[in-house]
């Protein structure tokens, strides 16, 4: 807007879509994720713009969001001793508090609690919020800059909590669960393992052959022996036990 004063200052809102999932900085005009987690597809969302003049102007636009399941490496685990409820009902307070003390853009990805169920929720004093930070460039900030950066200003981000929770907060650094394996790791995991068993088949049937040419020719041998052992010992061993003398065929005796 070219305007000067209240005529040119915007204010961004979503007038329509999944708002429950999403939020818009009201003065930058910058959507992120509320809670997406483990929802993929295209959510289109009704931006408005509002400049602040004594007759307000409005404009809107329909913004199409692709939410993928892949997961950034650069999310950052933060382990509140607060109850889960307490913290949703205030995650815009310590979004709030965050942005202040690293200097970056923090955004909430998820909240959540090892217990699930409603009683639980309300009494549970541990809470994992995901973060995940970005620079002035719109650029993730690495994990290990967040979790640094926090390490520093854990006194104060605690000393700011305890003003929007009315109560002493502990706020700790957690591991947060890994990043799935890419599909051409898989795809690689399984070539390697198919074949590592088409090896060890091979060398099976080698082994088997092997054996089976051995027992065959002991055999071979042991019936060589016999017959050489027939034709030098004039006396042989019929079936019954008994010796008989081994006669000469008559072309032998010709």
């Amino acid at each position: 807007d070219p305007d000067s004063g209240d005529n040119g200052l915007l204010h961004y809102s979503l007038v329509r879509g999944r708002t429950d999932e999403f939020d818009i900085n009201e003065n930058t005009g910058q959507i992120f994720t509320v809670s997406v987690a483990g929802k993929t597809g295209t959510f289109n969302l009704e931006v408005q713009a509002a400049d602040q003049g004594t007759r307000r102007l409005t404009a809107r636009t329909t913004v199409s969001v692709t939410v993928d399941s892949s997961s950034s490496s650069n999310i950052v685990m933060l382990v509140l001793n607060q109850k889960i409820n307490v913290v949703e009902r205030n995650s815009a307070e310590v979004q709030r508090v965050l942005e202040d003390k690293l200097g970056w853009n923090v955004y909430i990805v998820d909240i959540y609690s090892k217990e699930t169920e409603r009683k639980a929720r309300s009494s549970t004093d541990e809470t994992q919020v995901k973060i995940i930070a970005f620079d002035e460039a719109h650029q993730e900030v690495p994990a290990e800059d967040v979790k640094r950066k926090l390490r520093e200003q854990k006194g104060g981000i605690e000393e700011e909590l305890e003003k929007v929770f009315s109560a002493s907060v502990s706020a700790a650094i957690g591991e947060a669960p890994g990043a799935p394996a890419s599909s051409e790791l898989v795809a690689a995991i399984v070539l390697g393992v198919l074949l590592a068993g088409t090896f060890i088949a091979f060398l099976a049937y080698v082994l088997l052959d092997l054996r089976r040419k051995r027992k065959y020719g002991k055999q071979d041998l042991v019936k060589k022996v016999k017959i050489m052992e027939g034709i030098d010992n004039p006396w042989a061993v019929d079936k019954n036990g008994s010796l008989k003398i081994l006669e000469k065929p008559e072309h032998m005796n010709n």
